[in-house]
């Protein structure tokens, strides 16, 4: 049976989390929206119309939905030629497709904008599906996505792992039962990853990659 290793990218394999919340936080305010940073930080991982629910409520005028993720993603886009990866992100994909996992990138990003991440990870030749909030009907933190992905590879959730950065991506691991690492290279604390389900918490990917033979990929998922 295949053995997945799934990763979240925003914050995971990229620095990128932050260029979100600027671009969050200049959508807002050009919309007349005064949302502090901080708030923004925390609801990055999640879909955009969740993001929006979460920072404005649901009984926000969804009408300007649209407006405020199209504002994002065209201050976003900017970004797209230079977008930085983490360190040691590709040669950490590479390592575990080397050892036979089956790399599965699970993300919120576009099309357009995966694409710019795929080119600053540079390491497609480890990565064997990519699966996005597009292909599911609920995002992170439900576990749509990730049962999406395990199903991409014809791997199980037992025997596979999911890295990610948030709390999103802790419940949605959780909630679908595959063992989970975080990674504080996207802000979140220590505490608030473990809180949310993660079983190893490394500081970034060059840190994880270090301590693989010592990490749930050393026991097929279930350390």
């Amino acid at each position: 049976m295949p053995r997945a290793a799934l990763f979240d990218v925003d914050g995971t394999l990229t620095d990128t989390n932050h260029l979100h919340v600027v671009c969050w936080w200049e959508a807002f305010r050009q919309a007349g929206h005064q949302v502090a940073t901080h708030d923004i930080h925390r609801a990055i991982g999640l879909p955009g119309e969740d993001l929006l629910a979460h920072l404005l409520g649901d009984r926000r005028d969804r009408s300007e939905d649209e407006t405020l993720s199209a504002a994002h993603d065209t201050l976003y886009a900017t970004y797209f030629d230079r977008l930085p990866s983490l360190d040691a992100a590709a040669g950490l994909l590479r390592e575990l497709a080397r050892r036979d996992w089956r790399v599965v990138l699970v993300t919120s990003a576009k099309e357009a904008e995966l694409g710019a991440l795929r080119r600053a990870v540079d390491a497609d030749d480890a990565i064997a599906e990519t699966a996005s909030s597009d292909d599911v009907e609920e995002g992170k933190p439900a576990p749509d996505p990730v049962l999406h992905a395990l199903g991409l590879v014809g791997a199980t959730a037992r025997g596979s792992v999911f890295v990610g950065d948030t709390v999103w991506d802790m419940r949605a691991g959780v909630r679908a039962d595959v063992a989970c690492v975080g990674l504080l290279s996207g802000g979140i604390p220590r505490a608030d990853l473990e809180e949310a389900g993660a079983r190893a918490v490394y500081r970034h990917p060059a840190d994880l990659l270090a301590h693989l033979d010592d990490s749930p990929f050393a026991a097929d998922g279930r350390a």
